[in-house]
Order: structure tokens, then sequence, then C-alpha cells
């Protein structure tokens, strides 16, 4: 059921004052809702490439065709794990971006 006119002023009053009020309290409020909503989907996104692993390492030798259904479950499980890491952009993907810039910066160095 939407709000109508004054319930959304009101809401948008609150909003304000929480903001201003506290700021470090409201970004961490915003980033624990955003972490909270996508940490079951990291969750199944793992358990979907152990059990693609599984089914791969397990009927490589008798079938290739489950093998590769294994691996395809592994390759959407990787996906889904990156664009829920992505959709947070949370300190743990900003701590991800960080280390991926440095490994970049070695291996410029090395090359």
């Amino acid at each position: 059921m939407p709000l109508n006119e004054d319930e959304q002023r009101i809401l948008e009053q609150i909003e304000r004052q929480f903001y201003e009020e506290d700021p470090e309290l409201a970004r961490s409020v915003a980033e624990a809702s955003l972490r909270s909503k996508f940490r079951p989907r990291r969750r199944l996104a793992i358990a979907g490439f152990i059990v693609g692993l599984i089914v791969m390492l397990a009927s490589f030798t008798s079938s290739a065709w489950i093998a590769v259904g294994g691996f395809l479950l592994m390759l959407a499980s990787a996906g889904w794990f990156a664009m829920s890491l992505r959709k947070t952009n949370d300190g743990g993907s900003d701590r991800f971006a960080r280390w991926l810039d440095r490994a970049r910066q070695r291996w410029s160095r090395n090359s």
C-alpha cells in the first residue's frame, strides 16, 4: 500500500533528521541492509560452485555431458557470486578492488 503525501513527507523528514544527526550510523545501517540482502545469495552461489565441482569431478570419466553440466553450474555460480559482490559495493569489495589493483601493479612490474 503506497504512502499518501503527508506520510511520504513525514518519512522524508525523519530520514533527513536521521542522516543529519548521525551520518555514520545511517551509512552503516544502509551497508548492513545491503550486506544482509546479498549474504544468502553468496552462500547459495558458493554451495552451487561446490556442487558443480563435485559433479564435474565425479562424472568426468563416466559421462562428459554431466561433467560439462557441472562445469556450467560452477561457472554460473561464480558469476552470481561476483554479481552479488559488485551490487553490495561494501568494504569487502573495496578491499578486493584494492587487492586486485596491487596484484595488477605487481604483474606489470614483473612483466
